[in-house]
């Protein structure tokens, strides 16, 4: 069995090339074309083998993906389309090729759905598996989707399920738990978390509904030309690490506060019968790695995209003056909980 050792840096490289398009390669770095009037985002993401993947619970083909999904995820939270990705790759030496080669593989499967490319890269001698990734994207100025950018009144948005990943993580880990499950209900949750998908899908019908209610807006107002570029704000960012990180994060940025209402935080079905219903509330809340959008938005906008997208999409909040988060229950069954960033997971924290 070949290992990257006996192949060297060059050797590698000149295997890997083959998953990159020809015309961009070869130079210290590539040059990507973007339209006009578009601007170029950058996003970086690392990660560790034993910590973001493992040969317990990921295949090299599902950590590919895995890391690809994550990097289009972040474009995806800013409101940008994929351009392109570079992969920095740290190995030891004894590092089989072909998982090389598999882990190539599920970032490329990750990528084409989505007409991207990975376009350069490197590759380093490392004590342990890391994988850098940076990717490009592209989104026009005022359609940019910022942390910032959340005002008092906004509904929160989820675009699908929390928990999913976390649980399918528990599955792989623990095989004994959670016997009752259904032999698909297993199957969809590991899934959650071996291939998670990034909400590109979101993307354009977002920019219908912002754009609908900009006609709208613009023609209440008769000394105003229509101007479709004018975006009604949208704060946001994916929830890669975990639900109440992305709303704590939110608004923390815009300099407001939240209430969630915890009946309307949507979790997987297959819980119902498996966990707890405080169980289910934590997976959702702090677990991680679903990587959906959490978008604040005005109520009328927040209701359309929640019709369009369906599947497990909600509308779980309201931002408010003031700066708590407060996971709240109507029926007052809980008491009302502030939530905080020192209850999920935190690099050099554990």
């Amino acid at each position: 069995m070949t290992k990257v050792k006996d192949i060297g840096e060059q050797g590698l490289l000149e295997r890997l090339q083959r998953f990159c398009p020809p015309e961009i390669i070869g130079d210290d770095a590539a040059v990507l074309e973007t339209a006009p009037e578009q601007s170029l985002v950058v996003t970086t993401d690392v990660l560790i083998d034993g910590i973001h993947f493992s040969n317990l619970t990921t295949s090299p083909e599902d950590a590919g993906w895995r890391a690809a999904a994550a990097n289009l995820s972040d474009l995806a939270a800013m409101g940008a389309s994929p351009l392109g990705i570079t992969v920095g790759l740290g190995l030891p030496g004894e590092v089989k090729v072909s998982w090389v080669e598999r882990l190539y593989q599920g970032m490329t499967e990750c990528l084409q759905k989505y007409n991207t490319s990975i376009v350069g890269g490197d590759v380093v001698r490392s004590p342990v598996t890391t994988l850098a990734i940076t990717a490009f994207g592209q989104v026009h100025p005022n359609q940019i989707i910022r942390r910032s950018a959340a005002v008092v009144g906004d509904a929160i948005v989820v675009t699908g399920v929390h928990g999913a990943s976390h649980a399918g993580l528990e599955l792989l880990l623990h095989p004994q738990l959670g016997q009752n499950l259904k032999d698909a209900e297993r199957t969809a949750l590991t899934r959650a978390h071996q291939r998670p998908q990034p909400r590109l899908d979101v993307l354009p019908i977002l920019q219908k509904i912002l754009n609908s209610q900009s006609k709208i807006q613009v023609a209440l107002s008769a000394h105003q030309r229509c101007d479709l570029k004018s975006q009604i704000p949208v704060a946001g960012m994916d929830s890669s690490d975990g639900l109440a990180d992305a709303i704590i994060q939110i608004c923390r940025a815009s300099g407001v506060g939240a209430v969630l209402e915890r009946r309307q935080i949507s979790t997987p079905a297959a819980f119902e019968d498996w966990l707890t219903e405080e169980q289910a509330l934590a997976y959702a809340l702090y677990g991680g790695e679903d990587f959906e959008l959490v978008l604040c938005l005005p109520q009328e906008s927040a209701l359309a995209l929640v019709q369009h997208l369906g599947q497990g999409a909600a509308i779980v909040g309201y931002i408010t003056p003031g700066s708590t988060v407060l996971l709240h229950d109507e029926q007052k069954k809980f008491p009302d909980q502030v939530l905080s960033l020192s209850q999920g997971f935190q690099h050099f924290n554990q």
